[in-house]
């Protein structure tokens, strides 16, 4: 059975994500843990004020906990099926304090996520700290644009960059997801500078050797930034989701270099899958 965790701030982008993971997994064996983390930015004094002789904490969880609790009955009106499992967080911590903890104490297969792409509070979990969660949390994450509907991920991109290797750990982690998704495999292999990596001459090996029940392409592009080959070839190939292969250098980071973090969204065409090596 998997665990997988979904985060919410209650924004129409991450319910929208919540369905996307969802109908995703809903013909496996699932727990989505739905976790909400309040942090001490978000309260005022009126809070405590408004209190009265009700305990200052569960005053400030009633709201989001009622709302947790209508998300987790629409869920299960909406997929009425015994391999499905909805459970309910609210957490009072800095955010990847607590996605590290619940993926200790639930352990965690997956986190889901939304990015709205634009300035704003919500963007503050769905936007600017998307990256710290895949820096600080060594866990698979799934990231759905705002307002991108659900669709069978059959093809899929998977760049790679000087860092990257068909084998690992990692890797084999993405072989099962596109296999069980029946999907083809986009490979592009993105050299900015136009050098040609060392890992770059063993990847028909890899290919031969990791892919022979897949249905795949290779492609190299040279001398053209990583963000800008990505977007590119999502535009002109129909690609449903995007993989990458988190190393020790955030190939995150070079995915989207040049542009804010903060606006991630407006270049994030389609969902993106992180699996850390």
């Amino acid at each position: 059975m998997k665990n997988i965790l979904l985060l919410t701030d209650f924004s129409e982008n991450s319910i929208n994500a919540i369905h996307y993971a969802v109908n995703l997994f809903k013909n496996e064996s699932c727990t989505f843990c739905i976790l909400h983390v309040k942090s001490s930015s978000s309260f005022a004094m009126d809070d405590m004020m408004t209190a009265g002789n009700e305990s200052v904490y569960s005053s400030i969880i009633k709201d989001a906990k009622a709302q947790l609790n209508s998300i987790k009955v629409e869920l299960n009106n909406a997929y009425k099926t015994e391999k499905l499992q909805f459970e309910t967080i609210i957490d009072y911590d800095n955010l990847t304090d607590s996605i590290n903890q619940v993926i200790k104490s639930k352990t965690i297969d997956l986190i889901v996520m939304g990015t709205n792409g634009v300035t704003g509070a919500k963007e503050v979990i769905f936007g600017s700290n998307t990256i710290n969660v895949i820096r600080k949390v060594d866990c698979n994450t799934l990231v759905i644009p705002e307002g991108y509907k659900f669709k069978k991920p059959k093809a899929v991109l998977l760049p790679l960059d000087s860092f990257d290797s068909l084998s690992g750990k990692a890797f084999s982690d993405a072989l099962k997801f596109i296999k069980v998704n029946n999907s083809t495999l986009h490979i592009l292999r993105i050299n900015p500078n136009g050098i040609e990596p060392d890992t770059q001459s063993k990847d028909f090996e890899h290919i031969d050797f990791h892919l022979k029940d897949i249905t795949n392409t290779y492609n190299v592009v040279n001398n053209v930034p990583m963000h800008f080959a990505v977007s590119s070839y999502i535009q002109t190939n129909a690609i449903d989701l995007s993989i990458l292969i988190e190393q020790k250098e955030s190939i995150f980071e070079r995915f989207f270099m040049g542009s804010s973090t903060t606006k991630i969204g407006n270049h994030l065409k389609a969902p993106l899958l992180v699996f850390h090596s």
